[in-house]
């Protein structure tokens, strides 16, 4: 179990780079990759089991210790980022499937890895994995919402078989992990450690699945989309830590705010536009460059906040 906890840390650490390098693999190699596109769903849903399984009671009683700062970002979050990928996708008039598909980025929650790059940025980790936990359950709702009021002018989307979808592949997955921590807890707690290597291989997964049933569309547009989806990430992590300044939220508030307005959960984007937009698999594209992205921006603005806070702290 020690070795595979060291392997687990050292892919948690590593995260972007094999997020870049199966991005890379699965655009030359795709017939690697694409047998796992039908199967995203399932990895989503373990990912989720994992998050679960990393719930505690006390990560419940911190929400209510700041409901202020968890209320922000999470409005935030659902307002901030839909609409940024709206007004990309207006501006840049974007084809419909790529435009969908961004906006499907905007409306997910944040992803599960923000909790770890506030961590080595040595922001607030506790209230990050509290906006990520009440984002991520308020998603079966506020996410096929938001979509069909900023994604119907371009295709069409079903409210209830989304929100049953996410319901499925997260709210579940998530309330099975708890319960099962609670009942053999002492077993859970042995192999939490393993667990960060499970998501890095689900993530990493999902993002070759996607690259690899759309390398023609990517070697004409990618770079395109690619532009777009930094320039999302950008905007979310600059809104994000200005609004929480604004709020006078301390340092470390702000830092965890930030990253988790900028860092989406990708996957479940790249998962919905697979399954609901199966004529256009190009709309999971920006879900996956999304991915690939934020975590290359995220471990860079982490190394920036840690060094900037050791010296001030010097």
């Amino acid at each position: 179990m020690k070795i595979l906890a060291k392997i687990s840390s050292f892919a948690g650490n590593t995260f972007a780079i094999w997020v870049i390098l199966v991005g890379v693999i699965s655009f030359f190699y795709p017939a690697g990759f694409q047998w796992i596109a039908p199967h995203v769903g399932i990895l989503l849903g373990i990912i989720m089991f994992g998050m679960g399984l990393t719930l505690t009671p006390q990560d419940f009683k911190a929400i209510l210790k700041t409901p202020k700062s968890v209320l922000v970002a999470v409005m935030v979050q659902y307002t901030i980022m839909p609409l940024l990928a709206y007004l990309l996708v207006t501006i840049f008039r974007l084809s419909p499937e790529i435009a969908v598909g961004i906006i499907l980025v905007g409306c997910c929650p944040g992803g599960t890895a923000s909790n770890i790059i506030t961590f080595l940025a040595k922001g607030n980790t506790a209230l990050s994995i509290s906006i990520t936990t009440v984002s991520t359950l308020l998603a079966p709702i506020l996410t096929p919402t938001l979509t069909l009021l900023l994604a119907s002018e371009w295709m069409a989307v079903s409210f209830i078989e989304m929100f049953l979808s996410i319901v499925q592949v997260v709210l579940i997955p998530i309330i099975l992990g708890f319960i099962v921590r609670r009942v053999l807890q002492d077993q859970v707690e042995k192999s939490i450690d393993v667990l960060p290597l499970i998501s890095v291989i689900g993530i990493v997964a999902v993002a070759g699945a996607v690259i690899s049933v759309n390398t023609e569309e990517i070697a004409t547009s990618g770079l395109f989309i690619f532009a777009v989806v930094i320039l999302h990430n950008l905007l979310g992590l600059l809104f994000g830590f200005l609004i929480a300044r604004l709020c006078k939220f301390n340092v470390t508030d702000q830092k965890a705010i930030s990253i988790e307005v900028g860092m989406q959960n990708s996957a479940l984007a790249s998962q919905l536009a697979l399954k609901f937009f199966v004529a256009t698999p190009i709309a999971a594209v920006p879900g996956a460059l999304f991915g690939v992205w934020h975590n290359i921006s995220g471990p860079i603005l982490a190394t920036f906040w840690s060094k900037y806070h050791e010296k001030n702290k010097g």
